[in-house]
């Protein structure tokens, strides 16, 4: 199930306040390339201790087992 579309418009990366898209089990950072796990397949968690950088999340497929 996706992050509700309502939500995604509202949210802003917390490092740089750029725009956010989904992409598998992350949201991601337009502007920076940060990406944010997306737990229980619809809960953002925007910790910034929580991201991994683009190249990490390719590298898994946008993938992660982080559960709540």
């Amino acid at each position: 199930m996706p992050v509700p579309k309502e939500l995604l418009e509202i949210l802003a990366c917390p490092k740089c306040k750029g725009d956010l898209f989904e992409k598998n089990m992350f949201l991601v950072c337009n502007s920076c390339k940060t990406c944010y796990p997306i737990l229980e397949d619809r809960i953002p968690d925007l910790l910034e201790e929580d991201s991994i950088s683009y190249e990490e999340a390719e590298k898994n497929n946008f993938k992660h087992n982080l559960k709540l």
